[in-house]
Protein backbone atom coordinates (compact mmCIF):
# COMPACT_ATOMS: atom_id res chain seq x y z
CA UNK A 1 0.00 0.00 0.00
CA UNK A 2 1.30 3.48 -0.81
CA UNK A 3 1.82 5.99 2.00
CA UNK A 4 0.81 9.40 2.30
CA UNK A 5 0.74 12.52 4.14
CA UNK A 6 -2.49 13.02 6.88
CA UNK A 7 -3.83 15.10 9.25
CA UNK A 8 -6.91 14.02 11.66
CA UNK A 9 -6.85 17.30 13.43
CA UNK A 10 -5.95 20.54 12.87
CA UNK A 11 -3.05 22.45 14.07
CA UNK A 12 0.41 22.99 14.06
CA UNK A 13 3.03 21.03 11.55
CA UNK A 14 3.22 18.26 14.46
CA UNK A 15 -0.34 17.52 13.36
CA UNK A 16 0.77 15.83 9.73
CA UNK A 17 0.99 12.13 10.21
CA UNK A 18 2.74 9.57 7.57
CA UNK A 19 0.19 6.57 6.67
CA UNK A 20 -1.12 3.46 4.30
CA UNK A 21 -3.45 4.22 2.24
CA UNK A 22 -5.83 2.61 0.08
CA UNK A 23 -5.92 2.75 -3.50
CA UNK A 24 -8.24 1.40 -6.49
CA UNK A 25 -8.41 1.59 -9.95
CA UNK A 26 -9.25 4.74 -11.72
CA UNK A 27 -13.07 5.45 -12.16
CA UNK A 28 -14.62 6.81 -14.98
CA UNK A 29 -12.98 10.38 -15.82
CA UNK A 30 -10.03 9.55 -13.48
CA UNK A 31 -6.24 8.19 -13.66
CA UNK A 32 -3.98 6.95 -11.27
CA UNK A 33 -0.68 8.34 -11.04
CA UNK A 34 2.34 7.25 -9.57
CA UNK A 35 3.83 10.30 -8.24
CA UNK A 36 7.30 11.50 -8.38
CA UNK A 37 7.85 15.00 -7.14
CA UNK A 38 5.65 17.14 -5.07
CA UNK A 39 5.30 20.36 -4.33
CA UNK A 40 5.39 22.63 -1.02
CA UNK A 41 3.08 25.89 -0.82
CA UNK A 42 1.96 28.16 2.01
CA UNK A 43 -1.71 27.35 1.07
CA UNK A 44 -1.10 23.87 2.43
CA UNK A 45 -0.14 25.44 6.17
CA UNK A 46 -4.05 27.05 5.68
CA UNK A 47 -5.53 23.60 5.50
CA UNK A 48 -3.17 21.71 8.10
CA UNK A 49 -4.32 24.98 10.53
CA UNK A 50 -8.12 24.98 9.28
CA UNK A 51 -7.94 28.72 8.03
CA UNK A 52 -9.24 26.74 5.25
CA UNK A 53 -11.74 24.31 6.27
CA UNK A 54 -11.30 20.86 5.03
CA UNK A 55 -13.58 17.40 6.27
CA UNK A 56 -11.31 15.55 8.34
CA UNK A 57 -9.49 13.22 8.24
CA UNK A 58 -7.95 14.48 5.26
CA UNK A 59 -5.03 14.28 2.82
CA UNK A 60 -3.13 17.29 2.08
CA UNK A 61 -1.01 19.18 -0.57
CA UNK A 62 -2.71 20.61 -4.35
CA UNK A 63 0.24 20.10 -6.84
CA UNK A 64 2.78 17.08 -7.80
CA UNK A 65 4.31 15.63 -10.69
CA UNK A 66 4.51 11.66 -11.82
CA UNK A 67 3.35 8.81 -14.49
CA UNK A 68 0.10 7.86 -15.39
CA UNK A 69 0.06 4.38 -14.65
CA UNK A 70 -3.83 3.28 -15.61
CA UNK A 71 -6.80 5.62 -17.29
CA UNK A 72 -10.42 5.13 -16.19
CA UNK A 73 -13.38 5.33 -18.52
CA UNK A 74 -13.83 8.21 -21.15
CA UNK A 75 -10.29 9.13 -20.30
CA UNK A 76 -8.98 9.80 -24.01
CA UNK A 77 -6.36 12.27 -23.88
CA UNK A 78 -4.14 10.61 -21.37
CA UNK A 79 -2.33 6.91 -21.50
CA UNK A 80 -0.50 5.23 -19.43
CA UNK A 81 3.51 5.80 -19.45
CA UNK A 82 2.54 9.51 -19.67
CA UNK A 83 4.49 12.41 -17.64
CA UNK A 84 2.02 14.46 -16.10
CA UNK A 85 1.55 17.14 -13.26
CA UNK A 86 -1.34 19.23 -11.55
CA UNK A 87 -1.62 22.04 -9.03
CA UNK A 88 -5.43 22.11 -8.07
CA UNK A 89 -8.00 19.70 -5.74
CA UNK A 90 -8.95 17.15 -4.39
CA UNK A 91 -6.43 18.27 -1.90
CA UNK A 92 -4.12 15.06 -1.44
CA UNK A 93 -0.78 15.19 -3.33
CA UNK A 94 1.28 14.58 -0.40
CA UNK A 95 1.47 10.70 -1.38
CA UNK A 96 3.29 8.38 -3.11
CA UNK A 97 -0.31 7.27 -5.50
CA UNK A 98 -3.29 8.78 -5.89
CA UNK A 99 -6.45 8.71 -7.85
CA UNK A 100 -7.06 12.77 -10.21
CA UNK A 101 -9.37 13.60 -11.81
CA UNK A 102 -7.99 13.41 -15.64
CA UNK A 103 -9.40 16.67 -16.59
CA UNK A 104 -7.13 18.74 -14.14
CA UNK A 105 -4.34 16.81 -14.96
CA UNK A 106 -1.28 18.67 -17.71
CA UNK A 107 0.82 16.18 -20.02
CA UNK A 108 4.47 17.15 -19.73
CA UNK A 109 6.80 17.76 -22.62
CA UNK A 110 10.13 16.79 -22.76
CA UNK A 111 11.86 19.99 -21.68
CA UNK A 112 10.30 20.02 -18.42
CA UNK A 113 11.44 17.45 -15.37
CA UNK A 114 9.73 15.61 -13.44
CA UNK A 115 11.00 18.30 -10.20
CA UNK A 116 10.68 21.67 -11.91
CA UNK A 117 6.92 20.99 -12.51
CA UNK A 118 6.03 19.78 -9.15
CA UNK A 119 8.09 22.83 -8.13
CA UNK A 120 5.93 25.34 -10.17
CA UNK A 121 2.60 24.42 -11.84
CA UNK A 122 0.50 26.17 -8.61
CA UNK A 123 3.10 29.04 -8.20
CA UNK A 124 4.06 29.46 -12.05
CA UNK A 125 -0.11 29.20 -12.96
CA UNK A 126 -0.69 31.62 -10.09
CA UNK A 127 1.69 34.22 -11.37
CA UNK A 128 0.38 33.69 -14.71
CA UNK A 129 -3.03 34.85 -13.69
CA UNK A 130 -2.09 37.70 -11.68
CA UNK A 131 0.11 39.37 -14.11
CA UNK A 132 -1.51 38.68 -17.59
CA UNK A 133 -5.57 38.42 -16.47
CA UNK A 134 -6.15 40.14 -12.58
CA UNK A 135 -3.89 43.11 -13.99
CA UNK A 136 -2.35 42.56 -17.22
CA UNK A 137 1.18 44.07 -16.66
CA UNK A 138 2.72 46.46 -19.26
CA UNK A 139 6.07 47.25 -20.17
CA UNK A 140 7.41 50.36 -18.47
CA UNK A 141 4.98 49.74 -15.63
CA UNK A 142 5.69 50.02 -11.68
CA UNK A 143 4.19 47.01 -9.44
CA UNK A 144 4.78 46.59 -6.08
CA UNK A 145 5.45 42.76 -4.98
CA UNK A 146 5.63 41.69 -1.56
CA UNK A 147 7.12 38.68 0.06
CA UNK A 148 9.47 39.09 -3.50
CA UNK A 149 11.74 36.69 -2.56
CA UNK A 150 9.58 33.93 -2.01
CA UNK A 151 8.50 31.03 -4.21
CA UNK A 152 5.68 33.07 -6.26
CA UNK A 153 7.93 36.57 -6.11
CA UNK A 154 11.03 34.84 -7.21
CA UNK A 155 9.02 33.76 -10.61
CA UNK A 156 7.24 37.13 -10.37
CA UNK A 157 9.88 38.96 -10.40
CA UNK A 158 11.77 36.88 -13.26
CA UNK A 159 8.58 37.09 -15.77
CA UNK A 160 7.92 40.75 -15.29
CA UNK A 161 11.31 41.91 -15.85
CA UNK A 162 11.05 39.66 -19.30
CA UNK A 163 7.69 42.01 -19.79
CA UNK A 164 9.91 45.12 -19.22
CA UNK A 165 8.00 45.82 -15.90
CA UNK A 166 9.59 47.56 -12.81
CA UNK A 167 9.28 46.02 -9.78
CA UNK A 168 9.51 47.46 -6.27
CA UNK A 169 9.72 44.16 -3.79
CA UNK A 170 9.42 44.13 -0.34
CA UNK A 171 11.53 41.29 1.80
CA UNK A 172 12.52 40.22 5.38
CA UNK A 173 16.45 40.19 5.32
CA UNK A 174 18.96 41.93 3.21
CA UNK A 175 19.63 38.04 2.13
CA UNK A 176 16.09 37.75 0.30
CA UNK A 177 16.95 41.34 -0.94
CA UNK A 178 20.13 40.33 -2.84
CA UNK A 179 18.33 37.36 -3.73
CA UNK A 180 15.44 39.28 -5.31
CA UNK A 181 17.55 41.43 -7.22
CA UNK A 182 19.44 38.61 -8.94
CA UNK A 183 15.92 37.39 -10.57
CA UNK A 184 14.62 40.54 -11.58
CA UNK A 185 13.33 42.78 -8.69
CA UNK A 186 14.50 46.38 -9.69
CA UNK A 187 13.92 47.53 -6.12
CA UNK A 188 14.14 45.75 -2.54
CA UNK A 189 12.55 47.30 0.20
CA UNK A 190 13.69 45.35 3.84
CA UNK A 191 10.41 45.71 5.87
CA UNK A 192 11.39 45.12 9.04
CA UNK A 193 14.50 47.94 8.88
CA UNK A 194 12.42 50.03 6.64
CA UNK A 195 8.87 52.10 6.05
CA UNK A 196 7.62 50.50 2.59
CA UNK A 197 4.99 53.34 2.07
CA UNK A 198 7.22 55.95 2.45
CA UNK A 199 9.77 54.15 -0.01
CA UNK A 200 7.32 53.41 -2.43
CA UNK A 201 6.76 56.76 -2.68
CA UNK A 202 9.94 57.93 -2.96
CA UNK A 203 10.91 55.54 -5.85
CA UNK A 204 7.76 56.90 -7.72
CA UNK A 205 8.19 60.42 -6.64
CA UNK A 206 5.21 59.96 -5.07
CA UNK A 207 2.52 58.89 -7.47
CA UNK A 208 2.35 55.65 -6.07
CA UNK A 209 2.17 52.33 -8.35
CA UNK A 210 -1.17 51.22 -9.89
CA UNK A 211 -1.38 47.58 -8.92
CA UNK A 212 0.00 45.83 -5.42
CA UNK A 213 0.32 41.98 -5.79
CA UNK A 214 0.32 40.86 -1.94
CA UNK A 215 0.05 37.47 -0.24
CA UNK A 216 1.34 38.36 3.15
CA UNK A 217 -2.40 39.80 4.05
CA UNK A 218 -2.63 41.35 7.90
CA UNK A 219 0.87 42.83 8.08
CA UNK A 220 0.98 44.60 4.64
CA UNK A 221 -2.78 45.48 3.85
CA UNK A 222 -2.88 49.37 5.37
CA UNK A 223 0.38 50.02 3.76
CA UNK A 224 -0.70 48.52 0.38
CA UNK A 225 -3.38 50.46 0.25
CA UNK A 226 -1.66 54.05 0.75
CA UNK A 227 1.25 52.70 -2.16
CA UNK A 228 -1.66 52.92 -4.55
CA UNK A 229 -2.58 56.05 -7.05
CA UNK A 230 -5.82 56.75 -7.87
CA UNK A 231 -7.69 53.81 -9.62
CA UNK A 232 -4.98 51.50 -8.49
CA UNK A 233 -5.99 47.90 -7.90
CA UNK A 234 -5.33 46.25 -4.26
CA UNK A 235 -4.45 41.91 -5.43
CA UNK A 236 -4.71 40.23 -2.52
CA UNK A 237 -3.92 36.83 -3.34
CA UNK A 238 -2.40 35.22 0.33
CA UNK A 239 -2.94 35.74 4.01
CA UNK A 240 0.72 34.90 5.37
CA UNK A 241 0.26 37.12 8.01
CA UNK A 242 -3.06 36.34 8.96
CA UNK A 243 -5.99 37.54 7.22
CA UNK A 244 -7.28 40.57 6.19
CA UNK A 245 -9.87 42.04 8.55
CA UNK A 246 -12.86 42.73 7.05
CA UNK A 247 -12.64 46.14 4.75
CA UNK A 248 -14.11 49.20 5.33
CA UNK A 249 -15.37 50.01 1.64
CA UNK A 250 -15.19 53.91 2.46
CA UNK A 251 -11.50 54.18 2.81
CA UNK A 252 -11.34 52.87 -0.81
CA UNK A 253 -12.69 55.95 -1.82
CA UNK A 254 -11.14 58.06 0.44
CA UNK A 255 -7.32 56.76 -0.51
CA UNK A 256 -8.36 57.40 -4.76
CA UNK A 257 -11.38 55.30 -5.54
CA UNK A 258 -9.35 52.33 -5.37
CA UNK A 259 -9.82 48.69 -6.67
CA UNK A 260 -9.90 45.34 -4.65
CA UNK A 261 -9.83 42.03 -5.78
CA UNK A 262 -9.39 38.28 -3.72
CA UNK A 263 -8.55 36.04 -6.61
CA UNK A 264 -7.81 32.36 -6.45
CA UNK A 265 -6.08 29.95 -8.86
CA UNK A 266 -8.73 27.97 -8.71
CA UNK A 267 -11.82 30.27 -9.73
CA UNK A 268 -8.84 31.20 -12.41
CA UNK A 269 -8.08 27.58 -14.04
CA UNK A 270 -11.62 26.25 -12.96
CA UNK A 271 -12.24 25.54 -17.39
CA UNK A 272 -10.04 22.89 -18.84
CA UNK A 273 -9.24 25.67 -21.15
CA UNK A 274 -8.33 27.70 -18.95
CA UNK A 275 -6.22 25.42 -17.49
CA UNK A 276 -4.44 24.33 -20.37
CA UNK A 277 -3.97 27.67 -21.24
CA UNK A 278 -2.00 29.13 -18.27
CA UNK A 279 -0.25 25.63 -18.04
CA UNK A 280 1.16 26.31 -21.94
CA UNK A 281 1.92 29.78 -21.23
CA UNK A 282 3.93 28.93 -17.85
CA UNK A 283 5.51 26.37 -20.42
CA UNK A 284 6.33 28.40 -22.91
CA UNK A 285 8.39 31.33 -20.40
CA UNK A 286 9.79 28.85 -18.62
CA UNK A 287 11.10 26.97 -21.53
CA UNK A 288 12.41 30.19 -23.44
CA UNK A 289 14.57 30.64 -20.30
CA UNK A 290 13.27 34.01 -19.25
CA UNK A 291 11.71 32.44 -15.91
CA UNK A 292 14.11 29.83 -13.92
CA UNK A 293 12.67 28.08 -11.75
CA UNK A 294 15.29 27.08 -8.91
CA UNK A 295 14.33 24.51 -6.33
CA UNK A 296 16.22 25.37 -3.09
CA UNK A 297 14.90 23.05 -0.88
CA UNK A 298 14.37 19.66 -1.14
CA UNK A 299 12.79 17.55 1.86
CA UNK A 300 11.51 13.60 1.79
CA UNK A 301 7.90 13.31 2.05
CA UNK A 302 7.44 11.84 5.03
CA UNK A 303 9.59 14.44 6.53
CA UNK A 304 6.65 16.85 5.36
CA UNK A 305 6.62 18.15 9.47
CA UNK A 306 10.09 19.83 9.07
CA UNK A 307 9.13 21.35 6.21
CA UNK A 308 6.05 22.84 6.91
CA UNK A 309 7.94 24.36 10.09
CA UNK A 310 10.93 25.55 8.02
CA UNK A 311 8.36 27.30 5.46
CA UNK A 312 6.43 29.23 8.35
CA UNK A 313 9.38 30.13 10.25
CA UNK A 314 10.38 32.07 6.73
CA UNK A 315 13.14 29.76 6.51
CA UNK A 316 12.64 28.76 2.57
CA UNK A 317 13.29 30.80 -0.66
CA UNK A 318 12.47 30.11 -4.10
CA UNK A 319 10.24 26.69 -4.36
CA UNK A 320 10.57 23.62 -2.37
CA UNK A 321 9.76 19.96 -3.26
CA UNK A 322 8.64 16.89 -1.39
CA UNK A 323 10.07 13.84 -2.55
CA UNK A 324 8.07 9.99 -2.78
Amino acid sequence: MPHAIRFHETGGPEVLRWEEVELGEPGAGQVRLRQTAVGLNYIDTYHRTGLYPTPLPSGIGLEAAGVVEAVGEGVSDLKAGDRVAYASGPIGAYTEARLMPAERVVKLGDSIADETAAAMMLQGMTVQYLIRRTHRCQKGETVLWHAAAGGVGLIACQWLKSLGVTVIGTVGSEEKAALAKAHGCTHTINYRTENFVEKVKEITGGAGVPVVYDGVGKDTWEGSLDCLSPLGLMVSFGNSSGAVAPVNLGVLSQKGSLFVTRPTLVTYTASRKDLLASAQELFEVVGSGAVKIEINQRYALKDAVQAHRDLEARKTTGSTILLP
